[in-house]
């Protein structure tokens, strides 16, 4: 039994389970660095190279007076006496102030494990890197040097991870910025107190008592100076009602083409509010609506076969993934695709250059750095995800253990938006469809499909769309044109029957999926448009 204890006027309880912190359940374990003891030096390292965040994973934990044994932890803990904590905690203030620059603020909290005391340091990915510390706290002048975390060892960074750390002056990762268009206000202490209830945080037993503000500063969502403090984004992403109002189109679309992309009926589902509700309802629709499980007796054999149309295990790594990757700068939703033969998520941009769509494909694929350093903390926190690069290997086990197809993964040059298709398995389909399995529907709901359907008439709405349309637009820009807010309604009605009347094309027709199409009058369209 682990439980927390607050001692000492400075010293906090983080949003973590410390349960999880000690069994690196929910922490990388290079996030995490164990000690016995306290040894200056070494530590203020460990916090140069969690505050310079290297590849956006953010910060990360110190454990002191515990031992650990090949990565793990030995429990019970060596333990702290509580003098010195207080020794410990006045000699932190000193360094972090006269041994670091710039200089660095570190969270800490006391836990009591099973009878010992234990002293943990939260170091945040700073906000002003890079940062650089003294080589040596001893008498001698050995200078100062940038530190970083490889794997899950402390190392000064030379050549050109050097440079490279440098070039990321002041770049901090959209999620961990200040929303200056909000206030604390718009920080809502029930779904704080919600999560930290959730993920069994020491902090929920007293987030009652705190204010917004402490709460704020204790999970690291809230910045800026003493007078001036605003929310992080990460913070509103996760603990407003209505986060669409600062991050437009963060929003998940769950759309089923029951007749295929280009057919007439569309059900659609649009999931708004703080980003790990949202994931966990959209999960929840999925499996309730469009999962299916099959039990086939073998002969001669007790145990029968079990197997799903799609293994969700499969639908909750692709979408937390892309909830997880995608840009809140860009306004487009993460669209959830249920067809007949697979279910596509598509979310904008793409992967980073340095991952090839080839290693991606086999699941060996590193992502170098990461866009968002916080919503993935958050999410682990939440069991929604296991950490760093393993999504994609996970997603092509349980593809592989359902006996479905393989994944694939798409993308374009300029790396403007990712698909994660996951074909039926092969049982749910009829003969035709096995024929055509393998091969994913790579076009946009917007374009019409070869099978058979209606001729759609030159209506008002299609009329009213037209007339509208000067140079090229794009999806959102027609939307505005015609002021409308509902997107089934807009497809349907309007970007369908333009399309397949051919009086409406796209920018890029061999990049369907890109953020930078856009659609524009054919010449069929022009001549209507003239002759009315």
């Amino acid at each position: 039994m682990i439980d927390g204890k607050l001692t000492g006027t400075c010293m906090h309880q983080l949003p973590i389970n410390i349960n999880d912190l000690l069994a690196n359940h929910s922490i990388e374990s290079e996030r995490i660095e164990y000690k016995e003891g306290w040894n200056p030096e070494s530590i203020l390292h460990t916090i140069c190279a969690f505050a310079n965040d290297f590849y956006n994973l953010g910060g990360g934990y110190i454990v002191i007076g515990v031992k650990e044994k090949d990565g793990i932890p030995q429990i019970p803990p060596v333990g702290l006496r509580s003098e010195q904590i207080d020794v410990i905690q006045k000699e932190l203030v000193s360094l972090e102030k006269n041994a670091i620059q710039p200089s660095f603020n570190t969270l800490t909290a006391t836990y009591n494990i099973q009878g010992k005391l234990i002293l943990v340091l939260w170091v945040v990915g700073g906000e002003v890197r890079p940062y650089k510390a003294k080589k040596s706290l001893g008498k001698e002048n050995k200078g100062w040097a940038y530190y970083i975390r490889k794997h899950t060892s402390t190392v000064v960074a030379t050549g050109a991870d050097e440079q490279e750390l440098i070039s990321l002056a002041n770049s901090v990762p959209f999620d961990d910025r200040l929303q200056i268009a909000s206030s604390l206000d718009d920080l809502e202490p029930h779904l704080i107190r919600e999560f930290l209830t959730e993920i069994k945080s020491d902090l929920a037993k007293e987030a009652k008592s705190l204010s917004v503000i402490e709460l704020g500063q204790r999970m690291n969502i809230i910045g800026g100076t003493a007078e001036t403090l605003f929310p992080k984004n990460v913070g509103l992403m996760f603990f407003n009602s209505t986060p669409e109002r600062f991050f437009p189109y963060s929003q998940i679309e769950v759309v089923y083409f029951p007749d295929g992309t280009g057919g007439n009926q569309i059900d659609e589902k649009v999931f708004k509010g703080p980003v790990g509700r949202i994931v966990q309802d959209a999960l929840i629709f999925i499996k309730n609506l469009y999962l299916k499980e099959r039990i086939h007796k073998l002969p001669d054999q007790a145990e029968s076969k079990r197997f799903f149309n799609f293994p969700f295990e499969a639908i909750e790594e692709a979408l937390v993934n892309a909830v997880y990757h995608r840009s809140y700068e860009i306004r487009e939703p993460i669209e959830v695709r249920i067809e007949r033969t697979g279910i596509s998520i598509l979310s904008y941009p793409g992967p980073d250059r340095s991952i090839s769509l080839d290693k991606l494909q086999l699941g060996k694929a590193v992502s170098r750095r990461y866009r968002n350093r916080r919503i993935g903390e958050f999410l682990k926190e939440l069991d929604l995800t296991e950490g760093r690069s393993t999504g994609i290997p996970k997603i092509l086990r349980v593809m592989m253990e359902n006996g479905s197809p393989e994944p694939i993964f798409e993308t374009d040059d300029e790396r403007s938006y990712f698909l994660i298709h996951l074909p039926i398995h092969a049982d749910f389909l009829d003969n035709d469809e096995r024929s055509i399995q393998d091969t994913p529907q790579d076009t946009p709901q917007d374009t019409p499909q070869d099978t058979p359907q209606d001729t759609p008439q030159v209506t008002s709405q299609v009329l009213a769309l037209l007339q509208r349309i000067d140079g090229e637009v794009t999806r959102q820009d027609m939307m505005e044109l015609l002021d409308l807010k509902d997107s089934k309604h807009f497809r349907k009605n309007y970007l369908q029957p333009t399309i397949q009347l051919n009086l409406l094309e796209m920018t890029i027709p061999d990049k369907p999926n890109s953020r930078y199409q856009k659609y524009r009058l054919t010449p069929i369209g022009k001549q209507l448009i003239q002759d009315r």
